[in-house]
């Protein structure tokens, strides 16, 4: 904690105060709109500037060079416009530092999964949802695709990506400062400590904690609701606790009821985590009617009472395709509601008209090729036609290329749809064979062994290789639904009784550790 602070002098010229305890003290004030600021940390709106922050840690100005935190009063005497800007400087240790940056809100604690292959896979969805200009969490996605790229070790495209969402807040917010940067500010505090960039970080702290002052929330303890909605939009986003996502959407919107793309966040938070009356959807649509993904999640919710909305989904679809190709998550979530309440071909057919009329967008293509894995592998067709396993696999082989990064599950649907073609079952097997080889991280590991167990039962009838296999998969400690489905298929194999491997089966799920 910080030492008290020295006492209030408002003098002209400024002046520095010195005191036993390490402290430093540095004042001064301005009387009239003409008069020049004061040199060294003065300014007429109470900000510090950037060459005061320098030369206070100049070692020429001081004896020893420190670190300061800084603390702000304005001051106005009586009888008169005469405005004073006192700033008290203390000097902080590491450890002062490192709590102060431990307790900000911002991507760097919020606990977020940092696995390499994870943020790969973030990135990418960052992209496809695009960074078009007016779109309502466009700082929001700045800030976390700057997260990412710091957490790679793309530094330089960090700073770039978080100068970028504050320019991008500026804009929205119609205003230079504001609650909405104190999670920018702290990412850029947290960054700035990790180049060792340590008065830089310093700089910025201090501003987290004007901005805090300045925009205090309505109740001690609580988070501001601009940081409570970017922690909400980012759990969201990431795969992160969908419960406290929803709980603090609510209490943003709770705070600041104008903010519609909130309070319909909100909505649909509250639509996947528990039983959600579809009068309090129709209302949050009615709020936000420029929402398609809403209006998608609603057609959605509607079926599972037993509405039939195939053709309301069809009539959706011709009315909004255009706005619809461009949105990543509305596309994905109508052609869930085509396969389960139209059929996989008429998904096929929206997806492919879609990306006839927008071939640049990568993430449509994508989506085209799932359609096709649905109709080949999900429904296990027996005899597609060599047209559609053509169209298939050429489409698999554009998605591998167009996201190299995160290839491995597409590689892998890709040789699940070469095994289904007599002509390119010999390929099939040489990717799984290149995967196998591949350095992967614990959890893609697991996620190849599965599917390769999979592929060795049912397309080249080899039961023990698959059991094989499969206990690869169930070793790795990672808990995840993949090995879950490992396990129950041994456990099956186990019970039936009929393997010759069923003790050698039964000894291992007995002695299987289960992951931390």
């Amino acid at each position: 904690m910080a030492p008290p602070p020295l006492c209030l002098c408002c003098v002209s010229p400024p002046f520095i105060h010195t005191a036993s305890n390490g402290c430093w003290a540095a004042g001064g004030a301005s009387n009239s709109p003409s008069d020049p600021l004061v040199q060294l940390c003065l300014s007429r709106d109470g900000v510090m500037s950037e060459a005061s922050l320098m030369q206070l840690n100049n070692p020429t100005t001081f004896t020893e060079r420190k670190f300061f935190s800084v603390r702000h009063q304005e001051v106005m005497t009586d009888g008169s416009d005469f405005v004073a800007h006192v700033f008290f400087l203390f000097s902080i240790s590491a450890d002062q530092r490192q709590t102060a940056l431990e307790s900000l809100q911002c991507h760097f604690t919020w606990d977020l999964d940092c696995t390499r292959s994870v943020l790969l896979l973030l990135r990418d969805k960052l992209e496809d949802i695009g960074s078009e200009e007016g779109h309502r969490w466009l700082g929001h996605i700045y800030n976390l695709r700057g997260f990412i790229q710091h957490k790679l070790g793309l530094h330089d495209d960090a700073q770039r990506l978080f100068n970028q969402a504050a320019e991008a807040f500026h804009r929205m917010r119609h205003a230079d400062q504001g609650p909405w940067l104190v999670v920018n500010y702290g990412n850029l505090a947290w960054l700035h400590h990790h180049l060792g960039d340590q008065e830089q970080s310093q700089a910025y702290l201090s501003q987290v904690d004007a901005l805090k002052e300045e925009y205090p929330p309505p109740s001690q303890g609580e988070l501001h609701a601009e940081v409570c909605a970017e922690k909400a939009w980012t759990l969201v986003l990431s795969g992160g606790d969908s419960k406290m996502a929803a709980g603090l959407f609510g209490r943003a919107a709770g705070m600041q009821p104008d903010m519609v793309e909130w309070a319909t966040s909100h909505a649909i938070g509250l639509m996947k985590t528990q039983r959600f009356h579809l009068r309090k959807i129709r209302q949050a649509m009615d709020r936000d009617p420029e929402n398609l993904y809403l209006a998608v999640l609603y057609l959605e919710k509607r079926a599972k009472t037993k509405d039939r909305v195939g053709y309301e989904a069809r009539e959706f679809a011709r009315n909004n395709l255009a706005p619809l190709s461009r949105s990543y998550p509305a596309f994905r979530v109508l052609l869930r509601v085509y396969k389960n309440h139209c059929s996989v071909d008429e998904a096929i057919k929206l997806a492919e008209e879609a990306l006839r009329q927008h071939p640049d967008q990568r993430f449509l293509k994508k989506f085209a090729a799932l359609c096709y894995k649905w109709k080949i592998i999900d429904q296990e067709i027996d005899c597609p036609s060599q047209e559609t396993m053509n169209r298939a696999i050429s489409l698999q082989k554009d998605v591998v290329s167009l996201y190299p990064h995160t290839a491995l599950m597409k590689k892998i649907d890709l040789a699940s749809l070469c095994a289904k073609s007599d002509l390119h079952q010999a390929e099939a097997e040489q990717i799984f064979e290149e995967l196998l080889q591949t350095d992967l991280e614990p959890a893609e590991k697991q996620i190849l062994y599965n599917a390769y167990a999979k592929y060795l039962y049912f397309e080249q009838d080899d039961s023990s290789g698959s059991i094989d296999y499969h206990m690869m998969a169930a070793e790795i400690p990672v808990k995840s639904y993949i090995r879950r489905g490992s396990i129950g298929v041994l456990s099956k194999i186990r019970d039936r009784g009929q393997d010759p491997r069923c003790q050698e089966i039964k000894e291992f799920l007995e002695n299987l550790e289960e992951p931390v």
